[in-house]
């Protein structure tokens, strides 16, 4: 199995001065650890709310160090130092729209205040860029999707599409533990 290479961004001005623990980055971990099979190369950041700062971090791990995925958590709600939709947006050739559409549509089944992110994703090169949510509650009901009392899905999570489109930009071939997360990839002819 290939490695995957995941950069885990956690943009907080308070976190990353200290005033408080990071929760974003081992919420992405561990929810990651669970759900992927193949062995993980974590590029970790945690970094304050400054838009410069976010794109130069996404682009060292995109080019430099060659994420096939990058997560970031934190700085999408309407405040004027959440810029991590701006800074994705700045950095990417192509825009995904779709993932921050069913971010929004999961979110709204927990809570109404899901109307007010404006997490996004992108594509630079070869790797795949997601704004997520910030907190580890909503970091895994976002990845994993929302489940009815029995745990089947009702609402699917974004990772069952981010392995195929990581294919489709030539990163590596990304498993799935499918009890966590199904990865769906066309049926081949």
């Amino acid at each position: 199995m290939q490695t995957v290479t995941i950069g885990l961004i956690s943009t907080s001005d308070r976190a990353s001065s200290g005033v408080y623990t990071d929760e974003g980055i081992p919420a992405l971990k561990n929810w990651l650890e669970q759900a992927v099979r193949n062995p993980i190369r974590f590029i970790e950041a945690l970094i304050p709310d400054d838009q410069a700062e976010i794109e130069n971090t996404l682009c060292r791990m995109a080019d430099h160090d060659q994420c096939d995925l990058i997560f970031t958590t934190g700085g999408t709600g309407p405040a004027p130092r959440d810029v991590t939709p701006e800074a994705t947006l700045a950095v990417i050739d192509k825009e995904m729209p779709g993932f921050g559409e069913q971010m929004r549509q999961i979110s709204l089944y927990y809570v109404p205040t899901a109307i007010l992110s404006r997490q996004t994703a992108g594509i630079r090169g070869r790797s795949l860029i997601v704004n997520l949510p910030g907190r580890p509650k909503a970091i895994a009901e976002t990845l994993g999707g929302v489940r009815n009392p029995v745990g089947d899905i009702q609402v699917h999570g974004l990772f069952s599409a981010i392995p195929y489109c990581i294919d489709l930009i030539g990163g590596a071939f990304i498993e799935t533990h499918p009890d966590i997360c199904q990865a769906f990839r066309p049926k081949q002819k």
